[in-house]
């Protein structure tokens, strides 16, 4: 079993800023990838950012000039700075990451999630 945990999530006025972390444990072999999703109130849940292991990066166009993504390999651990928030950026933000299980297994894990809230 892997289990992610996110941090840092919070209540913010538009035009501040955030950093989410999330730390991965548990029985991993390595980890492929990890990424951020969102979930609006009411709406579907939306790709944020996603990093590789080699450190390759994907953006939602919404965000790319106002979020980063980086990973601490050593950790398990990835962050999403977040500048210049807007009210349409508040969701419930989610860790996710694509890990190789010891047995050689590729599975996707979730974490619980944090809330953003974005006061205009």
């Amino acid at each position: 079993q892997v289990q992610l945990v996110e941090s840092g999530g919070g209540l913010v006025q538009a035009g501040g800023s955030l950093r989410l972390s999330c730390a991965a444990s548990g029985s991993i072999a390595s980890i492929n990838t990890m990424a951020w999703y969102r979930q609006p109130p009411g709406k579907q849940r939306e790709l944020v950012a996603r990093i590789t292991s080699t450190g390759d990066t994907i953006y939602q166009d919404s965000v790319k000039s106002r979020f980063t993504i980086s990973n601490d390999k050593l950790k398990n651990t990835v962050y999403l700075q977040m500048n210049s928030l807007k009210p349409e950026d508040t969701a419930v933000y989610y860790c996710n990451a694509v890990v190789t299980l010891p047995y050689g297994g590729v599975v996707n894990f979730w974490g619980q999630g944090t809330q953003v809230i974005v006061s205009s």
